[in-house]
């Protein structure tokens, strides 16, 4: 097969097309043909040699993919060859094939064409899990949410909306806020031009965030603890700005508030907190509200997987509205935006 590899790392260019052994799956895993992988920042720092895929998972980039089944491992029941799905991956999506433990696949969404369905696994198991499974986020909350048009982002608002929280969320143009409008956002702050925290504040009549879902790290969290609400639950999952910080433990007391920090790339595969866990969550929860048309995966653009070095220099560009796909075939480029 042919696969995305990176002889060695560095920009974009570090990404090659290249012929590379087939998979095979091992016991309780099954065998993908891939029609779509999707690209995460995640990826980015794999190639830059700053995330190494964890040990056993494939050394390609990509955790997410859509497309058929091909084989059946040992003692896997529930699937058969041929079904369509889409899975949340530990490494290998920018492939023609990959291996995939059972407990990390999903079906197609109905409604959802096979090429865009991979652009859901990761933004769903990662939203969903963070401000639902641990943040606890309930009806008539206040949902933060920093790069409200990314794919992390877009997928945050919707669900926020479906949730019945209001929604706030920080972006870096005109044309991103507007979007974020469109799929449902109350508050929509330029992070150039605007202080998020008096903004947050004075829609909530000072009471500030009950939930803040952060991908920046260090350089926001002083003020993202600051617009936390009385009870209020900050959770990080990115570190665009930064890994290290002074923290006031006096203001979390005060406030009665928590600050979490999560991944999900290294979770086991099975057992309490696993990938399978938060898979047949969302499955359960997440699922039901894509085939009702109340989610849906917003993709910028899907491009040849050839061509995963353009997408990369994309997605750091940070031009882009949600997701960016890599189509394993030419032929395969229709999207949901």
């Amino acid at each position: 097969m042919h696969a995305i590899t990176l002889p060695t790392f560095g920009g974009p260019e570090a990404l090659v097309w290249d012929e590379v052994p087939d998979p095979r799956p091992g016991p309780g895993e099954v065998l993908v043909d891939v029609a779509a992988s999707a690209v995460n920042r995640a990826d980015v720092l794999q190639r830059k040699g700053h995330y190494p895929p964890p040990p056993g998972a494939s050394a390609y980039p990509g955790l997410e993919c859509s497309g058929r089944i091909a084989e059946l491992g040992e003692g896997v029941s529930g699937w058969s060859v041929g079904a369509e799905v889409c899975a949340l991956l530990s490494g290998g999506g920018y492939a023609e094939r990959v291996a995939v433990p059972s407990g990390q696949l999903l079906p197609i969404p109905i409604g959802i064409e096979l090429v865009a369905a991979a652009a859901l696994p990761e933004v769903t198991c990662t939203v969903w899990s963070n401000i639902v499974a641990l943040a606890g986020l309930r009806v008539g909350e206040t949902l933060l949410v920093h790069g409200g048009s990314s794919g992390i982002g877009t997928m945050a608002i919707q669900l926020g909306v479906a949730l019945g929280a209001r929604v706030c969320v920080t972006a870096g143009s005109a044309a991103k806020l507007a979007a974020c409008r469109d799929l449902g956002a109350d508050v929509t702050v330029d992070y150039r031009n605007e202080d998020f925290v008096e903004r947050v504040k004075a829609a909530t009549d000072g009471r500030g965030a009950d939930v803040v879902l952060d991908n920046m790290g260090a350089a926001y969290l002083a003020r993202n603890v600051d617009v936390l609400a009385t009870g209020g639950r900050l959770v990080v999952i990115g570190m665009q700005g930064g890994s290290s910080a002074e923290l006031d433990l006096g203001v979390l007391l005060r406030k009665r508030a928590s600050v979490s920090a999560t991944g999900l790339r290294g979770r086991p595969a099975t057992g309490p907190g696993s990938k399978a866990e938060i898979v047949a969550a969302v499955r359960a929860q997440v699922w039901p509200l894509i085939e009702a048309g109340r989610v849906r995966p917003v993709i910028d653009q899907v491009l040849p997987m050839a061509e995963a070095a353009r997408a990369h220099e994309l997605l750091e560009g940070s031009g882009h509205i949600g997701k960016i796909v890599l189509a394993v075939r030419a032929g395969d480029r229709r999207g949901e935006g």
